[in-house]
């Protein structure tokens, strides 16, 4: 099922802590940093929260800029993003903030929590998603019952380990502040617990007065038929390269990459790369690989399009040039329709030969829009 793209925030101390034990809130960010956290409000569907941090910080979670309100009233949407919260109980103070201030609100709970916050009279939409919280079923209810596209987390430490070590988070945002805690009863950010595979990529690192901001993605794909947040960057790279490819009348445009198990990028191709015409994106990509490499045995395959199961200008097609690679799992946007080979299916002949196929159709307008000219 499409997920939202979910954004994690956070700012923390040189020691990794969200705050200290005084009973004030330990503020992390500078004035310029405040201000960028507003714009990225200003830019996505619904901000979310656990019952933690509207207990311990009793946040608005407001985009304060008249003006970046007014955008977003202009452009259609609502002046401030969708406000989530969730809580495995229900049990949450009427009177916070969170409740009273801003747009729409919607607390994801459980069968239990719903009979309890309706008690309470939260002043809130209250979903329960069954009897114990399920973080892909969260996800899924917003992106289809709310239409939540873009999703920023604000905490606390507690939700983003979860979302991390459940491999949904699509991309971290964290603010590294020049100070130390030292206490070890203060909530830290990140909890123990085994978190996906790799090194996270890192795509931005900017000074912002005194504090530093530093953006990473994850790239470890997922494994068999379970869907990673990377597996997502990933294909969005394969249909980024697919629009390299020199228009054709008489063949697709696709790309192509492949990566190992632990996240690392092995090779990359597109459809009639260097020059040659008739070359697809996968065989492009797997000319450029050692075939002793020992990762090829758990890498994933993402190609735009689904991978070709007959062709004319090859003796062998694309799936099976994967499978003689040795590698079982590929994640594929489209599936070849019937344009130029009737009865096209690349997946059954990867299916027959061991290997998983994840196809991820929120990415097939991507994947068709280099090929709008064979439309038809």
């Amino acid at each position: 099922m499409p997920l939202p793209y979910v954004l994690l925030s956070a700012a923390v101390s040189l020691d990794g802590y969200l705050d200290d034990t005084g009973p004030d809130r330990l503020l992390l960010s500078s004035p310029a940093d405040f201000d960028r956290v507003d714009e990225v409000r200003a830019s996505v569907d619904a901000i979310l929260v656990g019952a933690g941090t509207i207990r311990a910080d009793n946040p608005r979670l407001l985009v304060n800029s008249a003006e970046r309100r007014a955008g977003r009233v202009a452009a259609g949407r609502a002046e401030y993003p969708l406000k989530v919260a969730v809580s495995a109980t229900g049990d949450l103070d009427p009177a916070a903030s969170f409740w009273h201030t801003g747009g729409e609100k919607v607390l994801l709970t459980t069968d239990e929590g719903v009979r309890r916050a309706r008690a309470l009279g939260l002043a809130a939409d209250v979903v329960a998603l069954g009897a114990a919280l399920d973080w892909r079923a969260a996800l899924e209810y917003l992106h289809d019952r709310r239409g939540v596209r873009r999703l920023m987390v604000e905490g606390g430490g507690t939700v983003h380990t979860q979302l991390l070590q459940q491999e949904l988070a699509d991309e971290l945002q964290l603010v590294l502040a020049p100070l130390f805690v030292g206490d070890p009863a203060a909530p830290r950010l990140f909890g123990p617990g085994a978190y996906q595979g790799g090194r996270l990529r890192l795509v931005e690192s900017r000074r912002i007065e005194d504090v530093v901001l530093n953006r990473y993605l994850p790239t470890a794909p997922g494994s068999g038929d379970r869907v990673a947040a990377a597996d997502r960057h990933w294909l969005a790279l394969a249909c980024e390269l697919a629009e390299l490819c020199p228009p054709s009348g008489t063949a697709f445009s696709v790309g192509a990459v492949v990566v190992a198990a632990d996240g690392t990028e092995l090779v990359r191709g597109h459809s009639r790369e260097g020059g040659d015409p008739v070359v697809h994106a996968e065989e492009a990509a797997l000319a450029k690989v050692d075939r002793a490499d020992p990762r090829l045995a758990g890498a994933t395959v993402y190609s735009s399009l689904e991978p070709c199961a007959r062709r004319a200008s090859r003796p062998a097609p694309c799936a099976r040039l994967i499978l003689d690679a040795g590698m079982r799992r590929v994640v594929t946007a489209w599936r070849e329709p019937d344009t130029f080979v009737p009865g096209a299916d690349g997946s059954g002949v990867l299916a027959a030969g061991g290997a998983t196929v994840v196809v991820l159709p929120e990415y097939e307008r991507r994947a068709k829009a280099p090929n709008r000219h064979l439309e038809g």
